[in-house]
This record gives C-alpha cells, sequence and structure tokens, in this order.
C-alpha cells in the first residue's frame, strides 16, 4: 500500500491520504503554496531547534474549504464524489491516517469505531457552508487502492 495516495478524477485532485506509515526526514510539504490548507509531515531528531516564531495578519480570501481529517483510532470509509455530486469511489482510511479533503464532494460511514479531529477554515459559515446530498448505498461502494 502506498504511504502518500492521491485520488483524482482526471485533472482533478479530491484527495490527498497520508498512512500512518509514512515517514521522511526534515520537513516534506504534501501541499502545493497555492492551496488554502496547507499540509506538512515533520520529522525532527532529539534536540532540533524550531526557531520561536509569531504569525504576522495576512489577508487570505478563501473560496473553497478544505479539510484534514486525523483518525486517531477507528475505521472510517471515505466515499468520494465530482463536483457534481456523482459517486467515484472509497477509501478505508484507519488510526494514524490523514486525510486532506481537497475539492470536490465527499461522504462517510464509520466502519469501526472512530475518534478524529477535523481541521478546516472558519469561520463556520452554517448552512452556507455546504450542499448536502444522497449517498452512495453500500452496494455500490467500489473500494480503490489497495483496500
Amino acid at each position: 500500500m502506498s504511504t502518500i495516495e492521491e485520488i483524482r478524477k482526471k485533472d482533478t485532485l479530491l484527495a490527498i491520504i497520508i498512512r500512518s506509515g509514512y515517514s521522511c526526514d526534515g520537513i516534506n510539504f504534501i501541499t502545493p503554496g497555492e492551496y488554502s490548507q496547507q499540509l506538512a509531515y515533520m520529522h525532527h531528531p532529539t534536540g532540533k531547534v524550531i526557531d520561536a516564531h509569531v504569525h504576522n495578519i495576512v489577508h487570505r480570501n478563501v473560496v473553497m474549504t478544505q479539510e484534514v481529517l486525523v483518525l486517531k483510532k477507528g475505521k472510517l470509509r471515505v466515499d468520494f464524489y465530482d463536483a457534481y455530486k456523482d459517486y467515484l469511489e472509497s477509501r478505508v482510511l484507519e488510526g494514524g491516517d490523514v486525510i486532506l479533503l481537497v475539492s470536490g464532494g465527499h461522504g462517510f460511514k464509520v466502519l469501526e469505531e472512530v475518534e478524529m479531529l477535523e481541521i478546516k477554515q472558519g469561520p463556520y459559515a452554517g448552512d452556507a457552508d455546504k450542499i448536502r446530498f444522497e449517498s452512495v448505498a453500500d452496494d455500490d461502494v467500489v473500494l480503490g487502492g489497495d483496500n
């Protein structure tokens, strides 16, 4: 199983999955600089000093919510849809996996009790933040990748 997987529909990136087994030395930015949600993997040796810092006030124009899910434990099926709400395929995430949902639509089914973190841009816009639609039926699920 690949430790970093991109889910695509043609040239459109829908999601990036970083499996729990992924590792590298130093810093690896998984996302390009223009994404509104930045995701990096960092591996530093004992004693490494990361300079103290504050972040500048920088006004940004965020037009699409991108979210990151960090699975602490359990199993979660992620169903991927294109921007037209057409179902594409699914993946199963397990404890320690991380996913960045970049574009398109998505839905979830808990396969084993899940504890997870969700990180996304704010402020939350309530009902204006998303459009809900009918999920794929279990009988129609297509598991892609190495699931």
